[in-house]
């Protein structure tokens, strides 16, 4: 069955409508490719990292601006003794004052405060990026798991279909005198069995739907289509993207926004200044007057006050440097790990693929072989089925364990967008 292909715009809408234009009784298959389409649009996670990137822009406009200007208004020398008193008019040294002051902060804090705030968009934006990679990949890994289950679904009812051939070869060997009378309950313990094994994987299945509506929401109870993704790269070529990824790049516009604050913490040993011109009235009999105010601090105790808070910033700077390097380390050992399961994965897949899986086929044709012709019992056909039944599983357990670490490598890093 070949699925829609979904628009990268509005692909919920789009998915919904699909759905309709389908009719009633048709279901939309999910591609691995429509459920990361999904999950980078849907995703709450990511909408939340998109409304801080945001904030972060908005919050950027006004970092270097002058703070808001103040409005002065007062009386001075205002007499409250004699017969004058609580007057505004009388007395000549009393003024009514409306006036405006404006701070100044100096030029290198108002320059650190925006480079601060440019690097919080480039941080915001980066750790947005580290979150869509995560959702992707966890996307992928519960897609696969799901893919999975399926899979193993459709060989149980294939395994008891198998089952009920085997109950009418059975009953024909009892009927031919060739078998057991106990023989005819052996098929139906086995069905009893399946179901039981059945059941488990649907249990399965629910968790697995589960945890990819997590990240897709209500499209995740959609049928699933497509093979399991083959993300295969030379080691060599993780191992060179290792500085690239996401996390480890997210720490460039940190530093630089610790760096700012850094900047910021030495310009407080710079003055900033202030300036206020007030418009003094007084009585009609009296001239009014202007006063002209120029602030400027004085931070003569830098030992106290600008020198601590430097320090401060420097430890902030040093320890996202540590930070940084340990996270490279650590991700030099995940890598490592990983190349690793993915290398065993493989082998084994290919082993079970090559060798165990065929062989285990054979001995199933052998042992009914011989218990059709009378040579062999019962018991060693149902071993065998058993024998066979646990090798495709883990064939299918170890196909969908190989594309999810490879997914893992991939979204952290190969080329995963």
């Amino acid at each position: 069955m070949i699925s829609p292909r979904i628009p990268a715009g509005r692909p919920l809408a789009a998915l919904l409508a699909a759905c309709v234009l389908a009719g009633p009784s048709a279901a939309l298959a999910l591609t691995l490719d429509d459920a990361l389409r999904l999950a980078a649009s849907e995703a709450p996670s990511l909408q939340a990292q998109s409304a801080r990137v945001e904030a972060a822009r908005n919050a950027a406009i006004p970092a270097d601006a002058l703070p808001d200007p103040k409005l002065v208004l007062g009386v001075q020398s205002l007499p409250i003794e004699k017969q004058n008193r609580w007057s505004l008019t009388d007395d000549s040294m009393t003024m009514q004052m409306y006036g405006l002051m404006q701070e100044v902060p100096n030029r290198a804090k108002r320059r650190a405060r925006a480079e601060a705030a440019s690097a919080g968009i480039d941080r915001a934006a980066a750790e947005r990026h580290v979150e869509l990679l995560k959702v992707r990949a966890q996307t992928a890994q519960a897609w696969i798991a799901a893919h999975t289950v399926e899979r193993k679904l459709a060989l149980f009812d294939e395994l008891l279909a198998e089952n009920r051939l085997l109950d009418r070869t059975v009953k024909a060997q009892i009927a031919g005198g060739q078998g057991q009378a106990a023989d005819a309950v052996a098929p139906r313990q086995e069905a009893a069995l399946l179901a039981e094994r059945r059941d488990e994987l649907e249990q399965q299945r629910a968790q697995a739907r589960a945890s990819l509506r997590r990240w897709i929401g209500a499209a995740a109870d959609e049928p699933l289509d497509g093979h399991l993704p083959a993300w295969r790269a030379d080691p060599h070529t993780y191992s060179g993207h290792l500085q690239s990824h996401p996390e480890l790049l997210a720490y460039g516009p940190k530093l630089d926004e610790a760096k700012a604050r850094i900047d910021e913490a030495v310009a407080q040993k710079r003055p900033d200044w202030s300036w206020e011109v007030d418009y003094l009235r007084r009585g009609q009999q009296f001239g009014d007057m202007v006063n002209l105010k120029l602030t400027v601090d004085l931070p003569v105790f830098p030992g106290s006050r600008q020198n601590p808070t430097i320090a401060a910033r420097h430890a902030e700077y040093d320890q996202l440097q540590a930070e940084r390097e340990a996270m490279e380390r650590e991700h030099a050992e995940l890598l490592a790990f990983d190349l690793a399961e993915q290398q065993r994965l493989s082998r084994a897949r290919q082993r079970y693929q090559d060798s165990l899986l065929p062989l285990a086929r054979e001995k199933v044709e052998l042992s009914m072989a011989g218990y059709r012709s009378g040579k062999g019992g019962l018991n060693d056909v149902l071993a065998a089925r058993r024998e066979l039944l646990e090798a495709r599983l883990k064939q299918i357990d170890l196909e969908g364990l190989e594309a999810i670490a490879g997914a893992r490598l991939h979204f952290a890093y190969g080329d995963s967008l």
